[in-house]
């Protein structure tokens, strides 16, 4: 039988809550798998619920599962082929770091107050059982652009090759229907950003500003984002990044979130932007956009979290 997959291939709206909780220590197991339960038959609550109230809101939420998570909650074995703590990748110059996660949680609605209150009844089954260590509110800016003014996701698949990049078929029989969920929170030097001119700026990014066309090879730096973030047509994500901030604080940044079959595709991508390709020839785009997180999930298909929910 077919598995039907969460909401992972929607397409982004105008705002998003992202929330990554970790167990406490100190809550009992059965306690955690209490609640954990009750989560699973929420998000699939929520989910109906924003069918039948807000039809046109593009509304949803997801929930994956860490590795130590899966472990603790006694989830079933063998795990996901590819479930595992993500490990940090260190280059010459930058870090993807490494950070814990247990649950994760995307909620996304046109409408606000409804994205609001799906966060709110989350942490409300959550706060007893678990501290929430990343909290970020999303936006749609302008055209889908990132913050730093480039139009943001133009390589993410469209139609079926959404499903087909995004969601596990043949390459793991026991999760079919699930898809691997990897985020990395990012903080930009906007102020060493702006010094740039509009050209220096496509070069980093390797694409048009203002009409977002990609630069031909012969032009397009080796290290510009474009060049080393797109590994080939073979291999893609469906990313679902939204700009956050906080203006005062100049503390304004990239929430980047993405789906995919299989994490090895995310890892090249990592490897290529860090490390780089070759060595040393590292993405630019690090020069003035730091990752404060890194951490992998899996996403059960809705059969198996309604498994899970008992």
């Amino acid at each position: 039988m077919p598995a039907t997959p969460q909401n992972v291939t929607d397409y982004p709206n105008n705002n998003a809550y992202f929330l990554i909780w970790n167990f406490k220590k100190d809550v009992a197991p059965e306690a955690i798998k209490s609640i954990f339960q009750r989560v699973c038959a929420l998000v699939i609550n929520l989910n109906n619920s924003a069918l039948d109230r807000f039809p046109d809101s593009k509304s949803s939420c997801i929930m994956g599962i860490g590795y130590e998570a899966w472990l603790k909650l006694e989830l079933p074995e063998p795990l996901p082929k590819e479930l595992k703590n993500f490990e940090a990748i260190t280059g010459d110059k930058h870090t993807a770091v490494a950070t814990e996660g247990d649950l994760h949680f995307q909620i996304r609605s046109d409408n606000k107050s409804f994205a609001y209150d799906m966060s709110s009844m989350i942490s409300g089954f959550m706060k007893d059982i678990a501290d929430c260590t990343v909290e970020v509110q999303g936006f749609r800016y302008w055209d889908s652009r990132s913050i730093l003014g480039f139009v943001d996701g133009t390589e993410n698949p469209h139609g079926p090759d959404r499903d087909h990049f995004a969601v596990i078929n043949e390459q793991d029989p026991e999760y079919k229907g699930g898809s691997y969920l990897f985020t990395q929170k990012y903080i930009h030097n906007l102020d060493a950003w702006k010094s740039l001119s509009v050209e220096e700026q496509e070069k980093v990014i390797g694409r048009s500003k203002d009409n977002d066309i990609e630069m031909a090879d012969g032009i397009k730096p080796k290290n510009s984002h474009i060049a080393l973030a797109n590994i080939g047509d073979d291999f893609k994500v469906v990313r679902d990044n939204m700009p956050f901030g906080n203006v005062a604080t100049n503390e304004m940044g990239t929430y980047f979130i993405c789906y995919a079959s299989t994490f090895s595709t995310v890892q090249k991508m990592l490897t290529n932007m860090f490390i780089g390709d070759p060595h040393g020839n590292y993405d630019r785009i690090l020069d003035f956009s730091t990752a404060k997180t890194g951490t992998l999930f899996f996403v059960p298909s809705l059969d198996m979290l309604d498994d899970f929910a008992g």
